[in-house]
């Protein structure tokens, strides 16, 4: 029987177990595979990182910049160091413009002293261009790392204001939008005489509540600065009394006389309804609109 031989002293040493180098290299592998799938090279990621990294520090800078405990220097170094990273003014879009001259757009949003992002001053851009009458609001924001966007609400013009021999496109709310020449005059109702810009809401209030008669007018004299003369397409004249309640029952009142007997051109040359108790009628050949003199007052 043979014995066995045992050899003493250090034990044999086995390999480390490589599970953590195995599981690494498979993650490796991993993300590897999944950078291979995505529609950008590696180099553009790294590109847009440190792109989103730069815009970052740049909005940092920008909030530092307005701070009011940053001092004039101070802030002016920074502005300077932020343009010369690349993040300046370079160009303006414009959103949502139709009448307004781009032009003008442009010179105002570029009209800075210091064209750092950082030192625009967006709010003084805004109520600059909300000084034309065309702006009806006005939206501008930073798009980095060099364009100004400049959004734009435009009003729309309801109606052509005359007054003192001058006319002009004005809006729902009275706002003149630009003068226009008797050659150039857009199909809008014609409303007529001092401060009679500032009633057109009150007279489309008016003229909601007749909505038959509204596609028959042809303008409107705002008289003495207290009542309505209505001008129709046949060339009569209706004219309204004063106050609001007064002058609504009695185009309600003209507009079912109309319905019923058809009193537009049938020779009428004035339909009188300032007097609430009774309507006065001035008969005659009826005039084309042309031909009948808007007035500006009343004694």
């Amino acid at each position: 029987m043979s014995a066995a031989k045992i050899r003493r002293g250090s034990a044999a040493k086995r390999p480390k177990p490589r599970t953590a180098a195995r599981s690494r290299r498979r993650k490796g592998s991993r993300i590897d595979a999944l950078l291979r799938q995505l529609p950008v090279s590696l180099a553009t990621l790294q590109r847009i990182a440190t792109f989103a990294v730069i815009g970052v520090l740049v909005v940092v800078a920008i909030v530092a910049a307005n701070l009011t405990g940053v001092s004039a220097k101070a802030h002016e170094e920074l502005t300077n160091a932020v343009a010369l990273a690349g993040f300046e003014v370079r160009r303006v879009e414009v959103v949502g413009v139709d009448r307004v001259d781009q032009m003008k757009i442009y010179d105002i949003a570029l009209n800075q002293q210091n064209r750092s992002m950082a030192a625009v001053d967006l709010d003084a851009v805004r109520s600059e261009l909300m000084r034309y009458g065309w702006i009806a609001d006005a939206r501008v924001s930073r798009r980095l790392p060099d364009t100004l966007v400049v959004d734009i609400v435009e009003r729309k013009p309801s109606a052509v204001w005359q007054s003192n021999s001058k006319l002009a496109l004005i809006d729902k709310d009275g706002v003149l939008l630009e003068r226009v020449t008797p050659g150039t005059i857009p199909d809008l109702p014609l409303v007529v005489g001092p401060n009679a810009n500032r009633q057109t809401k009150a007279l489309d209030n008016l003229l909601e509540e007749t909505p038959a008669l509204r596609p028959l007018l042809t303008g409107a004299t705002w008289v003495g600065n207290r009542r309505w003369d209505l001008r129709f397409q046949t060339g009569e004249v209706l004219m309204l009394p004063e106050g609001v309640a007064e002058s609504t029952e009695a185009l309600k009142d003209f507009a079912r006389m109309e319905g019923v007997d058809r009193l537009l051109g049938r020779g009428i040359i004035r339909f009188d309804m300032r007097d609430p108790e009774k309507m006065v009628l001035l008969p005659g050949r009826s005039r084309k609109p042309a031909d009948s003199a808007a007035q500006d007052a009343e004694s």
